[in-house]
């Protein structure tokens, strides 16, 4: 692990570094600017329907509403009547903060039965294209794998390349939950994976860290969601230099967090780009997110940790063999994400990464980058193993804090 030195002559190494990286971005990928999404998508049609709705006479509240009111909305319900809001509405109900749990996940399966039922008609559509079919395929099995029994889906939207967040373990019950916040290239179909990459895709991570936490501390109750609810980069282009979808993103995760049930302990768990959205979201958090965790981050938008502007505590960690090492931690006219987390002078308190084996290994089962997530997630902050350069990565905080 490298500490930072701020000497002239590396600083402007540094920058003609970045200079040189922007102009290969250029010549090789463009400027993927982000597309406004098509009309007519489903998710549109349905607030659309949604926004004309009524219940026994009454409007339907304003899907923008804050989570409370719309808690209070569904607390006036019936259970037939909540029922047959999800039916009729799914990709509201499914996505809608503030509405009860378990009532999203029902409108989620039902809404992931409608996608794949228009995925198997677009399979046969002879006005598509074989690369249009082929892809209609990839979905329709996606789509098919999400509705294998005993999958929870907190958010689903088949709109575009998708985005979706599945739960594992009781949301309702847990003391402690875990939020991972995947990088580049996160969509539908990049979900899950299987395989020797099974643990670098956002469904295998959480299950990782999930098992991990129930085995770091057996007595207590907790969730964790594979959060894929944000347009994510598409590889390493122009978008994953800048924090324009960090920004829209970070909005998408505080109302997740705002929303979530109960008064449990929340933790971050970001990874690669994720950790720009995380570090973009910090300041606006609510104070029950007690814990930002960042693995093979390229920066957080900041200088310095105190620059956040959150009371969580922030932990950093990188393996030896990560490539994003190499990648100028500095920001130039709005590209690049700002210093490096794991640098003694940004203020996170660094982790080992063990043999996490790379930029996608840190959700590998068995390594220490993992032990010591499950270890920040539930709260057993004494078990967290510090980096050789940070020592002091547990002072002021301790693993009676976390209970």
């Amino acid at each position: 692990m490298t500490s930072f030195d701020s000497s002239p002559t590396l600083t402007a190494w540094r920058a003609l570094l970045a200079v040189a990286v922007v102009f290969v971005m250029l010549a090789t990928t463009g400027w993927t600017a982000v597309r406004h999404q098509p009309p007519h998508e489903p998710r549109d049609i349905a607030l659309a329907s949604w926004a004309r709705g009524r219940i026994a006479g009454h409007p339907l509240p304003d899907t923008d509403a804050p989570p409370y009111r719309l808690a209070q909305f569904f607390a006036t319900l019936t259970a037939t009547q909540r029922t047959a809001l999800a039916d009729r509405y799914p990709l509201v109900v499914g996505n809608l903060n503030g509405a009860p749990v378990t009532l999203r996940y029902h409108a989620n399966r039902r809404a992931l039965v409608q996608a794949r039922a228009v995925e198997r008609r677009r399979m046969h559509d002879v006005r598509l294209s074989p690369d249009g079919r082929a892809d209609a395929l990839r979905r329709m099995e996606r789509f098919r794998s999400m509705l294998a029994h005993g999958r929870h889906f907190l958010a689903f939207d088949p709109s575009g390349k998708g985005h979706a967040a599945e739960v594992f373990g009781d949301l309702d019950k847990a003391e402690r939950i875990s939020v991972v916040v995947p990088g580049v290239d996160t969509n539908l179909l990049t979900l899950e994976r299987t395989g020797p990459k099974v643990n670098a895709a956002p469904v295998g991570m959480a299950k990782s860290l999930y098992a991990a936490e129930r085995a770091a501390r057996p007595g207590t109750r907790t969730a964790v969601i594979a959060w894929a609810d944000y347009t994510a980069p598409a590889g390493i282009g122009m978008d994953a230099a800048l924090g324009n979808l960090a920004e829209r993103g970070a909005v998408r995760l505080g109302a997740l967090v705002g929303a979530l049930p109960g008064t449990s302990k929340v933790s971050l768990f970001c990874h690669s780009y994720g950790s720009v959205l995380c570090g973009v979201a910090a300041g606006e958090l609510p104070s029950r997110v007690t814990d930002i965790a960042v693995a093979g981050s390229p920066g957080m938008r900041v200088e310095r940790a105190a620059q956040l502007h959150t009371s969580a505590a922030v932990w950093a960690m990188r393996d030896r063999n990560d490539w994003i090492e190499d990648v100028p931690n500095m920001e130039v006219g709005g590209l690049g994400h700002g210093a490096d987390p794991v640098d003694r002078g940004f203020g996170a308190r660094v982790v080992s990464a063990g043999d996490a084996n790379g930029h996608s290994g840190y959700f590998v089962p068995g390594t220490e980058s993992l032990s010591n997530f499950a270890a920040i997630g539930v709260g057993a902050y004494g078990s967290v193993t510090c980096a050789s350069a940070d020592s002091a990565c547990h002072e002021g905080i301790s693993g009676a804090e976390g209970m």
